[in-house]
């Protein structure tokens, strides 16, 4: 397995050639290293890298298939974490200046507990904007992420490290947080798979500031993929005394469940959005893909309107808090953005907070009961394809915040509900375009399903950019 090759494998792939014994976790470890080597240069996903401990952790995947007994679905799989999550004998820098490197690291969140436990190869952490805190990746830690189809755009964010590791073959999978869309921005501009689950689905510790808007999720090149981390991540870990019960049955199993007939609601703009011309007709056209293939497709807007103020103030409240306990004299080093929210949010009472909670909980009864007319909400991703990297809004737009143009994902962090998106086209110019499928809660099963129809019947192509930085495939 050339590391260099543009025809990628997805884990699932991987993994059955483990099993047949044509790879092994060695080679593949070997061949996402070198890529790393060869392209993160370029794209500077990842914030560090275990070149050492990746090789040593897939010899013993290696030994364990070998022996017929490898201790998990994804055994060997090499994949990254994103520098928000604890991980034990690497630092959690989450993109800050003002996080002491020099401290003891010996605790595991629980998903990289999990990850561990089922054998994956770890290769390192990938990069975040400072505290995750918008929808692009760049920070004063580690500088500016950049799209591999196009190294002039951003691959979104906040989990953008995660995104051009996987896009470009710096490993298969990665696990993500998002707070506002940040696994599902970057899955749409990188042109990947990006998942996430009902709140709670996945433990989370410590506890973000950012409370109920907080997911951690799966990202892949595939919907069977996601299923397959779901399985692992989902599993229960009592440091969070929030999160769900075990899944009945496995995902593996329940993303292959039979769709046609359902009822889709597509909402081109949720009534208020204005989409760019050429990502409305990708959207459109997969749609109408979906409806040929059995779904029974009817436009309907879930009928709200825009949350953005209610989200402003739990989103700006938790960095406040967030912020409170760094050392003095932060607030001269954080990312002026950053700070700008930190100063906001912490001009907002409780009651505030209390009146954006209630305003996030009927939001959440809207939609529930806008689910029981529609199975799936189907709409964009993000409104308009990648643009210029190391801007927090797209240049000459206007716009003051991150959040006025994502307005396709941030609601669903205040539902609580599961949202995925998944490759739906290229632009003219050669950047992806992603789909986002969003359920009830709870139907985390059946927003995958979903998504894995759309890739049965539109597959997106197996490969990473073609020419690194100059976009196409």
């Amino acid at each position: 397995m050339a590391a260099n090759t543009n025809n990628l494998l997805t884990a699932s792939e991987l993994v059955g050639a483990y099993s047949s014994g044509e790879l092994s976790p060695v080679e593949a470890t070997r061949a996402a290293l070198q890529a790393i080597e060869e392209r993160d240069g370029d794209c500077n996903a990842y914030t560090m890298v275990d070149a050492e401990s990746a090789m040593a952790q897939a010899e013993d995947s290696e030994k364990r298939w070998r022996d017929g007994h490898p201790i998990g679905w994804l055994d060997g799989v090499p994949t990254s974490i994103k520098d928000m999550f604890l991980t034990q004998g690497w630092p959690t820098l989450r993109g800050s200046t003002c996080v002491d490197p020099d401290q003891p690291w010996d605790v595991d969140s629980p998903v990289t507990a999990r990850l561990r436990e089922h054998g994956l190869v770890l290769l390192g952490k990938t990069t975040t904007p400072e505290l995750g805190w918008k929808g692009v990746t760049d920070n004063p830690l580690n500088g500016i992420t950049r799209n591999p189809w196009d190294l002039s755009r951003t691959p979104g964010g906040s989990s953008g490290g995660s995104s051009a590791a996987i896009a470009a073959g710096m490993g298969e999978l990665s696990v993500g947080t998002d707070g506002g869309g940040s696994v599902r921005i970057p899955a749409s501009f990188c042109g990947i798979v990006g998942f996430k689950p009902t709140h709670g689905r996945i433990p989370l510790y410590p506890a973000s500031p950012f409370g109920a808007l907080a997911h951690a999720g799966p990202m892949a090149r595939s919907v069977d993929d996601i299923a397959l981390m779901l399985d692992v991540l989902a599993l229960t870990d009592y440091r969070d005394p929030t999160a769900l019960p075990p899944q009945v049955g496995t995902y593996r199993e329940a993303v292959r469940r039979d769709v046609r007939g359902l009822n889709a609601a597509f909402s081109p703009g949720l009534g208020y959005v204005d989409v760019d011309p050429e990502v409305a007709q990708i959207v459109v056209s997969a749609v109408a893909a979906l409806s040929e293939a059995g779904l029974r497709v009817e436009e309907a807007d879930p009928g709200f309107t825009d949350p953005i103020d209610a989200f402003g103030v739990l989103w700006s409240t938790g960095a406040a808090k967030w912020l409170d306990t760094f050392p003095e004299g932060s607030a001269e080093k954080i990312d002026p953005g950053l700070r700008t929210v930190w100063e906001k949010g912490r001009t907002f009472s409780a009651s505030d907070y209390l009146d954006a909670n209630a305003e996030r909980a009927a939001l959440g009864i809207r939609m529930g009961e806008f689910h029981t007319r529609y199975d799936v909400l189907i709409t964009p991703t993000v409104p308009i394809p990648p643009f210029e990297a190391g801007h927090d809004v797209p240049p000459g737009s206007g716009m003051e915040s991150w959040a006025q143009w994502t307005p396709f994902t941030y609601p669903f962090n205040m539902t609580q509900q599961p949202g995925v998106s998944v490759p739906a086209g290229f632009t003219s110019d050669g950047l992806p375009v992603g789909l986002q499928i969003v359920g009830p809660r709870h139907s985390d099963d059946l927003v995958l399903a979903v998504a894995r129809l759309l890739e049965e019947i539109r597959p997106w192509p197996p490969s990473t950019p073609a020419r690194p930085g100059r976009g196409g495939r």
